[in-house]
């Protein structure tokens, strides 16, 4: 179907975002070690050549740009939260630094603690890892017992207990502890579209190409907006607000590259 997707950019300006696990990476064990490819970061080099583009994503955004390695990108870390790159729109700019906004600054603080917390709470539980993603935690599962899977998220409800301005989501394997703000993914979509100046065009083709739980408000924004494409990489048939699906990052790679090659 990706001859519909690029009937309909004709005479528009296409921006990519992209989430970053499970995406540009393969899902592993250790999260630190979510390398992308060489050949996908060529892809999504080549494709910021002719698009603006956005790895969106609920890792930090210092972390994720230690993985992907390339300038001229936007980088939304935290589930949006911690948003940079360059900007054509002088509205946003920070100095040289080009977008900086970070709506959830004021929770720094209570984030570092909460972290420290949930490190000290949950290493009774072989292959539990917290990771402290800046403007958020994760509390990661994927080598956990699943016998433990109860006990752990107890823990984890049990420092959060103590904290009623977070909450807690779940992703793939993980659980997601953020700031109460009215933020997420599709917010910083609709924020980085109007960054670029696109926030009120019609001549603008957003593709967004995510895996998570997550990814699906960037999702539910495109088709509220009726404009521009969700598309889900997933093993699995799933709910979804996405337009499409793909089974594999491989396959989301073909989509860049495909886009690359279209123009």
């Amino acid at each position: 179907m990706f001859d519909q997707i690029m009937a309909a950019s004709i005479g528009k300006r296409i921006v990519m975002f992209l989430d970053y696990d499970g995406t540009l990476s393969p899902i592993v064990e250790d999260p630190d070690r979510a390398f992308m490819s060489g050949e996908m970061r060529t892809a999504v080099r080549d494709v910021a050549r002719y698009f603006p583009t956005a790895i969106v994503t609920g890792r930090c955004r210092d972390k994720v740009y230690s993985f992907v390695k390339l300038s001229g990108l936007y980088y939304a870390g935290s589930h949006g939260m911690d948003i940079k790159g360059p900007s054509k729109s002088s509205k946003y700019k920070n100095g040289n630094r080009g977008v900086l906004f970070q709506p959830a600054s004021e929770f720094l603080p209570m984030i570092d603690e909460v972290y420290k917390a949930l490190v000290e709470k949950t290493k009774s539980i072989g292959g539990a890892k917290v990771e402290n993603n800046k403007f958020c935690v994760s509390v990661h599962f994927r080598c956990v017992d699943e016998k433990s899977w109860a006990a752990l998220a107890e823990q984890v409800r049990s420092v959060l207990n103590q904290y009623p301005m977070l909450k807690i989501t779940q992703g793939r394997k993980v659980l997601e502890i953020r700031p109460t703000i009215e933020w997420d993914k599709g917010r910083a979509l609709e924020f980085l579209l109007e960054a670029l100046g696109y926030a009120n065009s019609n001549d603008v083709l957003p593709i967004y190409i995510g895996d998570d739980r997550t990814d699906e408000d960037a999702f539910k924004v495109l088709r509220d907006r009726g404009q521009g494409f969700g598309i889900l990489v997933s093993k699995v048939p799933k709910e979804t607000s996405a337009s499409y699906s793909l089974q594999e990052p491989s396959e989301a790679r073909f989509i860049i590259l495909a886009c690359n090659f279209y123009y």
